[in-house]
């Protein structure tokens, strides 16, 4: 997961806001990765029991909650990034390794894409619904709650996108390129990590990546539902 940009709401704040969305997106992410696994032959996912909506069995206590906050407070709320535990894949017990390898990977991102799009109705449904004014706070904050649902889902779908082993969109290039390239690309695995995170820190990876498809993606769901500002 990452989140980028001036935070001007206090942490406390931001935390009530987009802590339900981001422990949905999370647990939803890694648990279709392991459903559609074992979909397609692999049972590994299921016989650790990370085939679960239990946040807690995909909290990763250093990466979820630790690194983030870290990072929150020496940028001074600029970002924070993090990571669940990997749902772990047999791949090779995949019926069709090479093929089915797409469909797991592409599992967790597409998870996230409905989810953007379940808040994007929610916030919708919000606007055309006119409520009291002794509503009138709860509807705000369910509607920044909406709104924070759809950029942390936007995020960590692009986010997860990157063609860089062992993101999923490392691994669907691992698995469409030729063997030879893909044996080389699927090498940095053991350095994907610190290439990403070298590329978040440049800025790289925020300004020519997340940002601009972020910011796509957020102008799709403006089109569909009709030119409402999220």
């Amino acid at each position: 997961m990452i989140q980028y940009g001036p935070m001007e709401d206090s942490l406390i704040r931001n935390i009530t806001i987009y802590a339900l969305p981001l422990i949905f997106a999370i647990t939803l992410h890694e648990a279709a990765h392991g459903y559609v696994a074992r979909f397609f032959g692999d049972n590994t996912a299921y016989m650790f029991g990370r085939v679960s909506l239990n946040p807690l069995k995909h909290i990763d206590p250093v990466g979820t909650i630790v690194m983030p906050l870290v990072l929150y407070f020496l940028t001074n709320g600029a970002f924070a990034i993090g990571y669940a535990k990997p749902v772990p894949v047999s791949f090779g017990n995949l019926r069709n390794p090479r093929w089915d390898t797409i469909w797991v990977a592409l599992a967790g991102p597409a998870c996230n894409l409905i989810q953007a799009f379940l808040w994007a109705l929610l916030f919708k449904l919000l606007i055309l619904t006119q409520v009291s004014d002794t509503y009138a706070q709860l509807e705000e904050f369910v509607l920044l709650m909406a709104r924070g649902g759809i950029t942390v889902n936007l995020v960590i779908c692009i986010f997860n996108l990157f063609p860089l082993p062992p993101l999923d969109g490392g691994r669907v290039l691992v698995s469409l390129l030729p063997r030879t390239a893909a044996i080389k690309l699927a090498g940095l695995e053991r350095y994907g990590f610190l290439i990403v995170m070298a590329l978040v820190f440049t800025g790289i990876l925020t300004n020519f990546w997340l940002r601009p498809l972020v910011t796509a993606g957020f102008s799709l769901l403006n089109l569909i539902f009709s030119f409402t500002p999220f």
